[in-house]
């Protein structure tokens, strides 16, 4: 495995004609990412090439949020790349993914964007996209493996990959948990142990609201709600706890629209930590 911290240099690599799958990361892997790493190689098989990237996107962090302690562990990240079957590492620093201010951004559209994750984090899905857009035509991929555990994001990259006419199979990936059931997220390393063991309630949420809803109910502000509260009274500081449409992420709703596919979605604050989630049904 080779790492190429620039942009020339990746793409010599690259030369030949080989199919390629990419997996975007900002490091910190976990066995979520390396789950990606091998989901792209079994897209290409063994005579493709697999290219993971390692960078912080500056553009998606908000002021406030933790771009400056967000851990960057290269080394061990590459190991862990290596035995993945990963063959390219892509680790730019921002000068060379940024040698001037970014003035050219994607801004999708609001309507999936400004929502969830967009509402409470203004700003992000426009640093994704751009940082996406602008690392696909570095790699220019054949397919391009990203988690369902950000899942909104995931719909963000497919619709930009579509609307674009970007020739990319976008593929994704399930979310990994561990053994007590916690979705696999780089900023699981802020939580103490007992913190650990208490964010397992935030799945539990979403699983209780699931229930709720198969079992007929379908007051979705009170479900909503309660979860909500329920989140609260334990000391969380949630965001958002919801039933959407998976299509579209619009509002769960009964009646015309009942029985298509739903996806609970999650997004709550656990001492200085935030973490999010979600479960399709």
């Amino acid at each position: 495995m080779k790492i190429h911290h620039d942009i020339a240099g990746l793409r010599a690599a690259l030369a030949g004609g080989r199919p390629v799958a990419f997996v975007p990361t900002m490091g910190n892997l976990h066995d979520g990412h390396l789950a990606l790493v091998r989901q792209a190689r079994a897209a290409v098989g063994p005579d493709g090439l697999v290219v993971a990237s390692v960078f912080v996107n500056r553009l998606q962090f908000a002021p406030h949020e933790d771009f400056d302690r967000y851990p960057r562990t290269l080394a061990r990240d590459a190991e862990l790349l290596e035995g993945a079957t990963c063959d390219l590492v892509f680790a730019p620093d921002e000068r060379e993914m940024y040698p001037e201010p970014q003035g050219y951004k994607v801004h999708p559209p609001a309507e999936l964007a400004d929502i969830l994750e967009g509402h409470f984090r203004p700003g992000f899905f426009i640093g994704v996209c751009t940082v996406v857009a602008k690392l696909f035509q570095i790699v220019r991929p054949d397919v391009a493996v990203f988690g369902k555990k950000d899942y909104q994001q995931l719909m963000v990259i497919r619709r930009m990959v579509d609307q674009l006419a970007m020739p990319i199979r976008v593929l994704a990936g399930e979310t990994e948990r561990n053994a007590d059931g916690l979705a696999l997220s780089s900023r699981n390393g802020y939580l103490s142990e007992q913190q650990k063991q208490d964010a397992l309630l935030l799945s539990r949420t979403l699983k209780a609201m699931i229930a709720r809803w198969q079992a007929g109910e379908r007051d979705l502000d009170r479900i909503e709600s309660d979860a909500m509260q329920s989140l609260v009274d334990a000391g969380w500081a949630p965001d958002y706890l919801t039933l959407r449409r998976r299509h579209d992420l619009g509002p769960a709703r009964g009646g015309e629209g009942e029985g298509e596919p739903l996806v609970a979605l999650a997004a709550a604050r656990i001492g200085q930590t935030r973490l999010i989630d979600n479960l399709e049904f």
